[in-house]
């Protein structure tokens, strides 16, 4: 995983993390005991699933947002280096990184 400096899409990517691990514990869950005859149950457990997958979806969307403005193109092309807007890319901090990875 990335790090962040933007304390927002850190928390989104946790977020993100933590809504997937619970959707796939109560999908499980709902597979293995088998679905309840109760419809209030039921409902609860559809009206769950429904917010989980909203909030997954937001923080998802949220999360490319960013790294559609933040990341240069990995792409070398002229067509996909033409289509970037490179007034947001800093040359010293590409630079600088470069120099820390030797």
């Amino acid at each position: 995983m990335p790090v962040d400096s933007d304390s927002a899409i850190a928390w989104h990517r946790a977020q993100l993390k933590k809504l997937r691990e619970t959707l796939k514990n109560i999908e499980t869950a709902r597979f293995t005991v088998g679905v309840s005859t109760q419809a209030s149950r039921t409902g609860k457990t559809q009206k769950a699933i429904a917010e989980l997958e909203q909030k997954i979806r937001q923080s998802q969307h949220i999360i490319a947002a960013y790294e559609r403005q933040t990341r240069r193109p990995l792409a070398t092309d002229r067509r996909s280096l033409a289509s970037v807007s490179w007034s947001s890319w800093n040359a010293q901090a590409a630079h600088s990184r470069g120099s820390n990875s030797r």
